[in-house]
């Protein structure tokens, strides 16, 4: 019953999604593109740059091309950077992957030290050593003292 559930929600989620991709809205591109200029993105970006590449995008959108189309003219143009979202392949997946796995060193090296203290002796004195007898004059002494509090 849930993967019949699974398999109508990712139906139902597929058609906006290729709906965006075959007729996309100036607003979706925008968000995507960042301005040659002042490296934000097109749709926060009043620079001249970014005015005429909003021009281009309408143009692109008015003329058919699809979301991919017009983001693939615009790195033919511009490079890689253009995008604001790096793409999921060849080397720029270590800009997906290297935060993940700095993220998973940090949760295991955390709790290994965590583990490492919980595991920590909690008889053993502070000083690593065990302690002996006390002197004869030592313990009267404390003796006397407690007696006091008696």
């Amino acid at each position: 019953m849930r993967l019949v559930a699974v398999v109508l929600l990712a139906v139902a989620l597929a058609g906006p999604a290729v709906a965006s991709e075959s007729k996309p809205t100036s607003a979706e591109v925008e968000s995507e593109v960042v301005c040659p200029v002042c490296d934000t993105t097109l749709d926060t970006s009043d620079s001249p740059a970014a005015r005429r590449l909003k021009v281009y995008i309408r143009a692109r959108i008015a003329a058919g091309d699809t979301k991919s189309e017009i983001k693939a003219k615009l790195v033919d143009q511009f490079g890689p950077t253009i995008l604001a979202v790096p793409p999921r392949k060849g080397f720029d997946l270590v800009a997906w992957l290297l935060p993940l796995a700095g993220l998973a060193v940090g949760v295991a090296a955390v709790g290994a030290l965590a583990w490492r203290w919980s595991r920590g002796k909690g008889d053993e004195p502070p000083s690593g050593r065990t302690p002996g007898p006390l002197d004869p004059a030592l313990e009267r002494r404390l003796d006397d003292e407690l007696a006091r509090f008696e």
